[in-house]
């Protein structure tokens, strides 16, 4: 057993030799993807665990499974003034994560020709561990779960991250073909991604492996990354949320949140979540996190990534959510804006919108939905100072009250008890959707 897992990293470790992934350009940067910065932003996490807003200066962030350093470049940049470490088994991936990092002027970076089981050998203590597109490759996850939890700060959080195995089924499928085939004994290269090529080629329109899996795109130059990473890729395999929820419990892990949890809501499957067969409705009343998660994926299996966190048990900050708040909790409450939305093209877009009398949309990318926030430009204008500094609720009243300080239906002068109502109902909205985050005194 042990030469088979032996035998299984090295042809993993020559197939990224040969071709690092991902196979970005060295200036290629993440600059204005929103939502990546987002998801790989310590204080993103670290709020949703605690309703604390963390700060990421001096944090120590490992990226494990680096490869060619690009998710180690995207780290950086969302979390400012944290050392990132990348460790990687290609030594090719890691010579590119180097450079990248190089490139982009980030000097506070090291990498590492390191397997995941040999963290310790590092002698770093670790804030935020990144683990993206490699748990899946371990032969026990719950091992490599705890290689990681070993290096872990007592509030560490940990990302990472497995292939549905039923959203991925039919690829899996074709590698059990391609392997019937040989084309996976060794390291997959050009002769075994044409014959990848030739054999999808040669199958029918609406053969079932054809119709779910390929594109016509994956037959140049361009399609050859993908054609590795999924129809020759070797060592992957499929969990479930039950795997997951299995793995913590050995690794004595605590799960926090799927990584786009809005996305696993049970009750967005259905067409009337409030008029429910009475059965259901019970059934569901009462059920637990990780059977929720369960039971959306054995109905609705359309995500690639089962993507989440956990960290060490029993290391959440209690808190009142806000939801629950009262007005005590609110006028001692602090109002911050998202570090990744403090961009200067929202802040000019938030402006215009102010100036013309338009209405505000905001983009839900952050929320991972397709939907709007839309904001009158008189509400709009209290986001504008916290483009500068956090800012507290009573702050932002009296911000509002200066610039707008009189009712526009009436003409009265705007009362504060008014405004403070109406920056409640107007920030709980745009905490749903991530937009700002409060926190308040315990």
């Amino acid at each position: 057993m042990a030469n088979s897992t032996s035998d299984l990293w090295a042809k993993i470790r020559q197939q990224f030799d040969s071709a690092p992934y991902p196979n970005h350009p060295l200036d290629k940067a993440p600059e204005d993807d929103v939502n990546s910065l987002y998801i790989h932003s310590l204080i993103t996490s670290y709020y949703l665990r605690n309703q604390k807003v963390i700060d990421t200066k001096d944090k120590v962030i490992l990226d494990a499974g680096c490869g060619t350093g690009y998710k180690s470049l995207t780290l950086a940049k969302a979390n400012p003034g944290a050392k990132i470490v990348g460790v990687d088994i290609s030594e090719e991936s890691v010579k590119l994560a180097r450079q990248r990092l190089e490139y982009h002027g980030f000097n506070n970076a090291e990498f590492h020709v390191l397997s995941i089981d040999d963290l310790p050998q590092l002698n770093y203590q670790f804030d935020y561990i990144n683990c993206d597109e490699v748990l899946y490759l371990f032969p026990d996850i719950s091992v490599a779960l705890q290689a990681m939890k070993a290096v872990l700060k007592p509030e560490g959080i940990i990302r990472t991250n497995l292939h549905s195995s039923f959203q991925r089924f039919s690829y899996f499928r074709a590698q059990e073909i391609f392997k019937m085939m040989g084309l996976m004994e060794g390291n997959p290269e050009e002769l075994e991604m044409d014959m990848v090529v030739d054999t999808m080629r040669a199958l029918k329109d609406d053969v079932n492996l054809k119709s779910e899996t390929w594109n016509s795109n994956y037959e140049g130059e361009n399609g050859k990354e993908h054609i590795l990473m999924n129809y020759l890729f070797q060592g992957d395999k499929g969990y479930t949320i039950t795997d997951i929820f299995s793995a913590l419990r050995t690794a004595d892990l605590e799960f926090i949140k799927m990584k786009n949890w809005r996305q696993w809501d049970l009750m967005n499957l259905f067409k009337a979540p409030d008029n429910l067969p009475a059965f259901l409705a019970m059934g569901l009343l009462e059920i637990t996190p990780e059977d929720s998660l369960h039971l959306f994926e054995l109905l609705h299996p359309v995500y690639r990534l089962l993507d989440f966190w956990c960290g060490h048990p029993q290391a959440a900050h209690p808190f009142v959510p806000v939801s629950e708040w009262s007005d005590f909790n609110w006028e001692k409450a602090t109002v911050h804006l998202h570090p990744q939305f403090k961009n200067p093209n929202l802040k000019t877009n938030i402006t215009t919108c102010i100036s013309e009398g338009k209405i505000f949309s905001v983009s839900q990318d952050l929320a991972l939905t397709k939907e709007f926030i839309h904001v009158d430009s008189s509400m709009a204008l209290c986001l504008l100072p916290l483009f500068d500094q956090s800012l507290t609720m009573m702050s932002l009243v009296e911000y509002w009250q200066k610039f707008r300080p009189f009712d526009p239906l009436t003409g009265e002068p705007i009362e504060k008890v008014k405004v403070f109502q109406l920056l409640q109902k107007l920030l709980l909205v745009l905490k749903d959707f991530d937009f700002i985050m409060l926190e308040t005194q315990s």
